[in-house]
C-alpha cells in the first residue's frame, strides 16, 4: 500500500508533463515558413526587422563617429608634447633608458646587501 502511494506521487508529475506536452505546440510567431502567416504578416515582420536594423546601424555609426572624434582630439593633444609623430620610438627609447637605470639600481642594491652581510654596516639601510 505504501509503495503504491510513492509510485503515484512520482508518477503524477510525469503524467501531467505528458498531457501538457501533447496540448502545447511550438510557437511559430515570426517564422516566415509558418503556413498560418499571411503575406501581410510576413511583410510587416520584414519591415519591423528592417527598421530595427537601420536604427542599430545609425546608432553604431553615431557611436563610431564619437569615438573617432575622441581619438582625433587625443592625437591632437599628443602633438603638443615632446613625442611627436615618431611611431613610438621615443617611448621605446624612454623605456630602454628606464630599464637600464633599473638594472643599475638593482646591481647597486645587491652590492650593498652583500657588503652589509659581510659586516660593512654602513651600507645597510
Amino acid at each position: 500500500m505504501r509503495g503504491s502511494r510513492i509510485l503515484l506521487a512520482l508518477g503524477a508529475p510525469v503524467l501531467a508533463c505528458g498531457i501538457l506536452a501533447g496540448v502545447s505546440s511550438p510557437a511559430l510567431a515570426d517564422d516566415p515558413h509558418d503556413p498560418t502567416m499571411t503575406p501581410d504578416a510576413v511583410a510587416r515582420d520584414r519591415a519591423i526587422i528592417r527598421k530595427l536594423n537601420q536604427d542599430q546601424l545609425a546608432y553604431v555609426r553615431k557611436r563610431d563617429a564619437q569615438y573617432a572624434e575622441g581619438w582625433k582630439s587625443y592625437r591632437g593633444q599628443r602633438g603638443n608634447d615632446d613625442r611627436g609623430d615618431d611611431d613610438g620610438r621615443a617611448d621605446a627609447r624612454n623605456y630602454a633608458q628606464a630599464r637600464r637605470q633599473y638594472k643599475a639600481d638593482l646591481a647597486k642594491w645587491r652590492r650593498d646587501v652583500a657588503a652589509c652581510r659581510a659586516g660593512d654596516y654602513s651600507r645597510c639601510r
